[in-house]
This record gives C-alpha cells, structure tokens and sequence, in this order.
C-alpha cells in the first residue's frame, strides 16, 4: 500500500452534521458587517466595491459571526458561496450561520474542503426550489454531507501545501489581469488617438440620420428556441463594434407586424438607451435581418455621407463614452431619449478618410483583442487548476508529505 492510500485510509468519515451545529445569536448591530462571495468566501462587506446590496439601518435582526465558523448563503450555496470566517463580524438572518463541535480542525483546511467541487456538487443535489435562481440549501439537507477528514496534523499540512501552490497560482493570475488592463489601457489609447487629428468641427448626429427608432415591447412572448434572431443590449460591447453574447431567437405569428420597422439592416448603428450606457455596434452578417429590443436605438446613417463605423468607433473614444453617460437622465433609472441620440456631436471628415480611419481600427483593436483573449484563457486554465488542485489536496489523492 502506497504511502497516500495508506494515509487515506486513516481519515474518518464524517457527516457536515456531525462536525457543526447552527447557530443564531442576535443583537450584535455594531459589529463589523460581514458577506460571503463565491471567490473569497467570507469577508468585510466595506472590502468589495462590487456589493451593491444595500446593508439595513435596523441591523439588530443579524447573525453573530465568530472566527472559525461557517457562514452559508443559502439561495447560492450551490455556487460555493459559504467558507470558514476568519473575523468577527455580522451577517444578514438569510445566512446559514454553523459553529464546529469539535477542536481539532484546521480553518484553512475546512475552508478548502467546504468550498471544493466535490463537496459543492452535494450542495447542487441537495438544494431545492423550481429553477437554480430559486435554489435554497437548507441545514436539514446539508447535514446529511458525508465528507472524510484526516487527522489535525494532516490538515495542517494539507492547508500549508495550498497555500504554497495555490499562491503560485495566484500570482499568475494577478500578472494576467494587470497585462489585460495595461492592454485596455492601449486599446482606449488607440482608439483615442484615431481622431485627435481631425480638426474639422463637431456637428450633430441628426444630421445624417436617415432613421432612428427603438424597438417595440412584448419580445418576450415570442422567444423560441429556433427563428429569427432577437438582439438585446446584453449583445452590444463597450470595446468594440462586435455584436456578441448568447443568441436568442424569436418566433412571430404571421398577424404580428409591429417588429417589422426595426429588422436590423447591414450597417446599421446601435446604441444602448438604458442600461450598460456607452455600449455600440454595427450590424453585419448574421445580424442582417433580426429584430432588436426596446432597450436598443437602431440608427440609420446615410452611407453617402458617413461611415456607421466611423461613428461607432468615435462613439467608443472617451470623449464618446462621455457623451454618453452625460446625455442620460431618468434619476435611478438611467437612460437615453432618441433625441439624445440626435444630439451627439460627431466629428466629420471626408468619407474615404472615415472608412479609412474605421478600418484601422478595427485591424489595430483586433490585435489587443487576441492578446487580451489569450490572457483571458490563461486565467480561466489557471483558475480550473487551482480548482482542481484543490479538490485533489482535500479529498487525499495527492500526497501532500513528499511535497513539503
């Protein structure tokens, strides 16, 4: 017997239920307030600048949170969205909130073993609810886990192999993502310079409007599995004049003709009018001949006198994007009126020196874009083997003591 089957062998079979017990104590409103995300797991709310839920006045109704425990977010739990806390904090009553019955445990060890595939696919299983953004994960189903747990000392040194190799990784990924914002940052910077040449004064956009409408509402009735493709802003980009994303397609009844004013045709410009402001794209290919939502301004150019990708490559400079975002208004609801859209101010120039400037772009932009793609690629590969690792640490198949 190999000297990791042996070790395996050694490590007790457990349930969740066994090793936590729930806990509810309340009325601890000046504690610090706690969240759990699916990539960190527990941490400070003030900590993430992307958590826009917004924390009550009346916080006598939250959990107490001491290092060591178990917070669990029950509607995400199938995500990974749970992990062993390291502070002393507060979280909201939806929480699961579960404190270990036994002393000789690894935090960094549990926290790695709770949040692993293996055990994360018990959660998918055991949640319940019609659709997964419905899904809950209750105590009295998670209880039932059956997991296997090794002694304190090989915890112990499990959690240090992680923390070596997984930092590696890591550090990877953090040079990933500063070369794809320093790309980013090129990509504006090309995009900018393109037209700090043009010297020739701004003028509205109306002025080449040959027609500009936005979709009709009701598309929902319609979606189908196969039919005409039905744009949506989700499909328009901040970055380029690609038209991206899932495809949804729309099936008309003959009687129906209100969409027919917006089929999209080659070259048409578009722009976001609600949320995600500042996206644009050009129709071409497949796109020719769908249908575009209500949040959608399909815009018509005259081809004799500019080039839509002119526009919608200015669109996208920072001076565009500032255009943009002004022109919204509608308080909470951000948005922009299709007289906005008539209003933007474009630089002009002959239209040879427009599709000229366009194609430069596009070819120069395609360019980062790779680069930014492959980056992208090695950060998903890098995180799939973090994962990995992970997994196979925790669940004993790799043996950790011929690594330290």
């Amino acid at each position: 017997m190999s000297t990791m089957t042996a070790e395996r062998a050694t490590w007790a079979k457990t349930r969740l239920g066994w090793l936590f017990e729930p806990i509810s104590d309340r009325g601890h409103a000046d504690a610090m307030v706690l969240s759990v995300y699916r990539d960190h797991g527990v941490v400070p709310k003030e900590s993430r600048t992307d958590n826009f839920n917004r924390t009550p006045e009346n916080l006598s109704n939250y959990q107490l949170v001491e290092p060591g425990d178990l917070v669990v977010n029950r509607m995400k739990a199938w995500q990974g969205s749970l992990g062993i806390s390291e502070y002393r904090g507060i979280v909201s009553p939806d929480y699961e909130v579960l404190r270990p019955t036994y002393a000789d445990y690894d935090r960094r060890f549990l926290h790695s073993l709770l949040r692993s595939r293996a055990v994360i696919d018990q959660y998918v299983l055991r949640s319940t609810g019609i659709r997964p953004s419905q899904w809950r994960l209750y105590w009295e189903d998670m209880k039932t886990i059956e997991i296997s747990v090794p002694s304190g000392a090989q915890q112990r040194a499990i959690a240090d192999y992680l923390d070596r190799e997984t930092a590696r990784i890591d550090t990877l990924i953090e040079e990933q993502q500063r070369l794809i914002e320093m790309l980013r940052e090129r990509r504006q910077a090309v995009v900018d310079a393109a037209f700090a040449g043009l010297d020739e004064a701004r003028v509205q956009l109306r002025r080449y409007i040959k027609f500009l409408t936005s979709g009709s509402r009701g598309w929902g009735d319609y979606y189908a599995d196969e039919g005409e493709r039905f744009l949506r802003i989700g499909n328009l980009s901040r970055t380029n004049l690609s038209i991206r994303g899932e495809i949804q397609f729309v099936d008309l009844p003959t009687d129906v003709t209100e969409g027919s004013r917006t089929v999209l045709q080659a070259g048409d410009l578009l722009f976001s009018i609600t949320a995600y402001l500042g996206s644009v794209a050009v129709v071409d290919g497949d796109w020719v001949g769908s249908y575009v939502s209500q949040h959608v301004a399909l815009c018509r150019l005259d081809p004799e006198r500019v080039s839509s990708r002119f526009i919608g490559w200015f669109m996208l400079t920072t001076s565009g994007q500032d255009q943009l975002n002004e022109g919204a208004a509608g308080g909470a609801k951000l948005q922009l009126a299709l007289d906005d859209v008539k209003g933007l101010r474009v630089p002009t120039a002959p239209i040879a020196d427009q599709r000229r400037i366009a194609e430069r772009l596009d070819e120069q932009t395609a360019t980062i874009d790779t680069l930014i793609d492959e980056s992208e690629r090695f950060i998903e590969l890098a995180r799939e083997r973090r994962a990995a690792l992970i997994t196979a640490a925790v669940t004993g198949q790799i043996d950790v003591w011929d690594m330290a």
